[in-house]
């Protein structure tokens, strides 16, 4: 009787700590695809439609200096999830093509591996976009490679079906359903991810015609002449002017080129701002269940994208290159405990994003792991010793060179496969300061003052008086590669 009363007494006990124990918070990661940082309305814009982002950065911390540290999607998704750089979590480019299918490296970790070690329930739904099956993943759903916007067919636990309606919309159908299955005894961790804004943009019937009969204003990079910066002088794929016209098969006839490249900016920004809107009308879908379950101040929640874009900016589309509009990234993070309404001009890089999961779910961040946790700038604390640079790869194709030269092309009359003619580049960024270097273009370099030249239209590299600023810049990339092991 004693030893019965006794077990009772213990069992009581070990329930009353685990009731006091404070809950773990619960993990929202939303990314989507190619939305650049001047295109959400808490950064500026004030003709994008994005109430529930806005309301993210009233509620939390928006960061105005995060960056990706290979603009390109399914590199810039592995270091989301790995904390690591391409060269360390073994995805450089794309790898779509049947030559060269990129894999983890071997005995890499993902944040969603380690929560569910941790006990995390977890889920992912929408853009998945890497060459292996999803791991560390209670439930997932998701699309294969790039997917379609209508009619799309899912990759659901390993089973391939078709589901009928719109992909922003079935992707938080998707994500709904899982955030009501959960216990509510147990944390989750929900990576919910968007194929929206990824060209071709197409718009939900509902958002199609959002800004018929308005003119939208043109970036100020919009005419740029690449008069300093040949590697962006031959990048004529880049230019939408040029590579996007056979998208719109109602181009009108016998415009004048200077008309008809601004018919087809209209119409490609109307249809980005309206795929757009699909995606923040469903955050606040997700965001009223979270309420509504009353899960949504015991939520950690980042939004971001997995990559920036030029939106006509430099007269391009699309991103790879490492100037401001590919490189910069909308970063909003609302967690418990953190600050309200603040901002941070503090650089912060994807590969922070992992760390700061774990950080919150009290889950050690393995030693592969590069970037470090938010957490402190989230919460209003300015470490010391917080970077003062960021360091830049794109790879993409780079495995096509082995044998012809990395380092210094020496024919001439080589051409990269790259879909937009960009070769693999490194750089470091600085607060007041770039510098990219082209070591597959015959040695290219640009250098640029971001305090004067926000736009970088001028390339200083060569000039006389920049020796100084030069030599730090690359003694700082130097260090940097050193540090990230990428030698």
């Amino acid at each position: 009787m004693e030893i019965s009363r006794r077990k009772a007494l213990a069992a009581l006990t070990a329930a009353s700590l685990a009731c006091s124990r404070p809950r773990r918070p619960n993990i929202l990661f939303v990314m989507t695809d190619d939305h650049a940082v001047g295109h959400v309305g808490c950064y500026g814009n004030k003709l994008v439609r994005t109430p529930n982002m806005d309301r993210l950065a009233a509620e939390g911390v928006r960061f105005d200096a995060s960056f990706v540290t290979n603009s390109l999607c399914a590199p810039s998704r592995a270091s989301v999830l790995t904390g690591a750089y391409s060269h360390i979590n073994g995805i450089r480019g794309n790898s779509e093509s049947k030559d060269n299918i990129e894999k983890f490296a071997t005995g890499m970790a993902t944040y969603p591996q380690l929560l569910r070690k941790a006990g995390y329930r977890t889920g992912i739904v929408g853009k998945w976009h890497l060459n292996q099956d999803p791991q560390g993943f209670d439930f997932w759903c998701v699309l294969p490679g790039q997917g379609l916007y209508f009619d799309p067919e899912f990759i659901d636990n390993g089973k391939r079906r078709k589901i009928t309606g719109y992909a922003t919309d079935i992707t938080t159908d998707l994500a709904i359903e899982f955030l009501k299955q959960q216990p509510a005894e147990k944390p989750f961790c929900l990576v919910y991810q968007h194929k929206a804004p990824h060209r071709p943009f197409l718009p939900a019937p509902r958002h199609a015609n959002l800004y018929e009969g308005t003119e939208l204003p043109y970036p100020a990079t919009f005419d740029d002449d690449y008069a300093t910066r040949r590697v962006a002088r031959e990048a004529e794929d880049m230019r939408f002017d040029i590579s996007l016209a056979g998208d719109y098969k109602d181009l009108p006839a016998k415009l004048s080129p200077e008309a008809r490249k601004k018919w087809i900016y209209q119409r490609f920004v109307k249809d980005y701002y309206g795929a757009i809107a699909g995606v923040d009308e469903n955050l606040g879908r997700v965001l009223k269940q979270l309420e509504d379950s009353g899960q949504l101040d015991n939520t950690l929640i980042i939004y971001t994208s997995d990559n920036g874009f030029f939106v006509g900016d430099h007269g391009w589309y699309d991103k790879r290159f490492m100037y401001e509009p590919s490189i910069r990234v909308p970063m909003i993070v609302r967690a418990p405990g953190g600050r309200r309404g603040a901002t941070s001009g503090r650089i912060t890089l994807n590969i922070d994003i992992a760390p700061t999961i774990l950080d919150y779910a009290g889950v050690e961040a393995p030693g592969a792991m590069q970037g470090r946790s938010l957490r402190p700038l989230i919460e209003g604390r300015e470490p010391a010793d917080w970077r003062q640079s960021m360091y830049y790869t794109y790879y993409e194709d780079s495995w096509r060179l082995a044998g012809k030269g990395l380092e210094a092309r020496s024919d001439p009359g080589f051409q990269f496969f790259t879909p937009h003619r960009i070769g693999p580049h490194r750089g470091v960024r600085t607060a007041t300061h770039k510098l990219i270097h082209y070591y597959a273009e015959g040695d290219q370099w640009e250098l640029f003052d971001l305090a004067r030249d926000p736009n970088e239209l001028r390339n200083l590299y060569g000039e006389p008086g920049t020796e100084a600023v030069t030599g730090t810049l690359k003694a700082e990339l130097e260090r940097l590669r050193a540090y990230y092991k990428d030698v």
